[in-house]
C-alpha cells in the first residue's frame, strides 16, 4: 500500500534518516519485539506507552490507583493521560539529543492520531497483522522474568491456513535454566482480557488504518510466522539492511 520511505534505502547513514514511526497491530501481535530490534538496529529509542504506563503504575504517583484499575480491566487508559506521559518522554529525549523513535501502543484512536500530528510529524505507520486465534494463543503464552525482566513466551503455535492464507507456525521462545522458576504471567493475560482488548482495539484502532492509509504513511504487513521467518521480511518491506549496521538487531 506503501513504497518504502526513501529516506530510509540501503547505504543511508541512520543519522540521517528522519525515523518518526509507528508500529500499530491487536494486542499480543509483536509490536514490541519488532520495534525493539528496530530500534536497536537504526540507533533511535523504541517508546511502549505500556511500559511508560507500567511506569507509573509501580510508582506511588497521583495517577497509579486509577491507571491499575483501568488496566486490570483491560480498558484503555485516557487519552489525556497517554498524552501526558508521552510528551514527558519526548521532552526528555530532546533534551538527550535523540534522533527519533519508535512508538508502541500509540495512538489507538484517530482522536489521538490528530493530537499526535500536532506535536511531531510521522512517517511512517507498520501495522503488524496476525490471525485473532493466534494472537490469543501467543498472549496466553506471555511469561516475564521477575528477575531479569526479559519476556518469554511458552505456546507453540501452528495454524492451519484457511480462505488461501499460509499456514502460521510459532515455535516458542522460551527462557533460560536461570529463569525458569522466576517466570510470571501479567494479570491482564486471562483469555476473557485479551479478547476484549482485541475486541476494543478492532473497534476503537482500525479506523486509524484508514486514517493514516489516506495521508499515505501506512505500511501493511501480515506476520509470516515467527520472528526468524518474519523479521527479514519485515526489513525487506521497509528498504533496509540488517548488515548495513555495525549494530546487529539480533544481538
Amino acid at each position: 500500500e506503501l513504497n518504502a520511505p526513501r529516506r530510509c534505502s540501503r547505504g543511508v547513514d541512520p543519522m540521517d534518516r528522519n525515523v518518526h514511526w509507528v508500529f500499530l497491530g491487536s494486542p499480543g501481535v509483536g509490536k514490541g519485539t519488532y520495534a525493539s530490534r528496530l530500534s536497536a538496529l537504526l540507533g533511535v529509542p523504541h517508546i511502549a506507552t505500556g511500559d511508560l504506563v507500567r511506569e507509573e503504575l509501580s510508582s506511588s504517583g497521583p495517577l497509579a490507583r486509577q491507571l491499575t484499575e483501568t488496566v486490570n480491566q483491560g480498558k484503555l487508559v485516557s487519552d489525556e493521560i497517554i498524552i501526558n506521559l508521552l510528551s514527558k518522554r519526548l521532552e526528555t529525549g530532546e533534551v538527550r539529543g535523540e534522533s527519533g523513535f519508535i512508538l508502541d501502543g500509540f495512538p489507538r484512536t484517530v482522536r489521538q492520531a490528530e493530537i499526535l500530528d500536532e506535536v511531531v510529524d510521522i512517517d511512517l505507520v507498520v501495522n503488524l497483522k496476525l490471525p485473532e486465534e493466534v494472537l490469543i494463543e501467543k498472549c496466553l503464552g506471555r511469561r516475564i522474568c521477575s528477575e531479569c525482566g526479559k519476556n518469554f513466551n511458552v505456546a507453540s503455535i501452528n495454524v492451519k491456513g484457511e480462505n488461501g492464507n499460509p499456514d502460521i507456525t510459532m515455535a516458542p521462545l522460551l527462557p533460560p535454566p536461570q529463569c525458569v522458576s522466576k517466570l510470571t504471567t501479567r494479570a491482564d493475560d486471562t483469555e476473557a482480557v485479551i479478547k476484549e482488548r482485541i475486541r476494543i482495539y478492532n473497534e476503537k484502532t482500525q479506523p486509524l488504518e484508514e486514517f493514516y492509509r489516506l495521508r499515505g504513511r501506512l505500511l501493511a504487513f501480515d506476520l509470516p510466522g515467527g520472528i526468524p521467518d518474519s523479521w527479514p521480511k519485515l526489513l525487506e518491506a521497509l528498504n533496509l539492511d540488517e548488515n548495513e549496521e555495525k549494530q546487529s538487531a539480533t544481538a
